[in-house]
């Protein structure tokens, strides 16, 4: 099975996806993306304002911490479509699930329809305690 690779719509971006020849094309995230230029990292992102508050529920709190992690890369000169990898922790799989369509809609409202590598894993418990999630973002800005 050979890799293909695709250019990113908006190819100012750098970025090439990656979808192997013959797999199943993925909703809302990509298997793989190949960029260079300057790495931009962020820590775990959760969905509080400037003030340290929670936004009230889980699609809310997810919006939040989006707009935290654009506001992030903002600082370091990338932009949502410079991102090749999230890494999302839940605390409740089925409150993720369920909430599919709303947190479509708020990525897309915050990040556009750019997908990324992404990953997705629930854990006990985070850090801060009121947090549903907690988000970890890669960029790559193009040389």
């Amino acid at each position: 099975m050979s890799t293909t690779t695709k250019p990113e719509a908006g190819a100012t971006s750098g970025l090439q996806v990656l979808q192997p020849g013959g797999w199943p094309q993925p909703k809302g995230y990509s298997n793989g993306i190949m960029a260079e230029g300057r790495l931009v990292v962020t820590g775990g992102v959760v969905g509080w304002d400037v003030a340290g508050r929670f936004a009230d529920g889980f699609v809310a709190q997810v919006r939040q911490a989006l707009e935290n992690i654009v506001a992030i890369l903002a600082e370091g000169g990338a932009r949502p479509e410079h991102l090749v990898r999230l890494t999302w922790y839940v605390v409740d799989m089925d409150e993720y699930v369920s909430s599919l369509k709303a947190l479509g809609k708020a990525y897309r409202d915050v990040i556009g329809v750019h997908y990324p590598s992404m990953a997705l894993v629930q854990v006990v418990r985070l850090v801060e305690t009121s947090a549903r999630v907690e988000i970890e973002a890669t960029a790559v800005v193009p040389r």
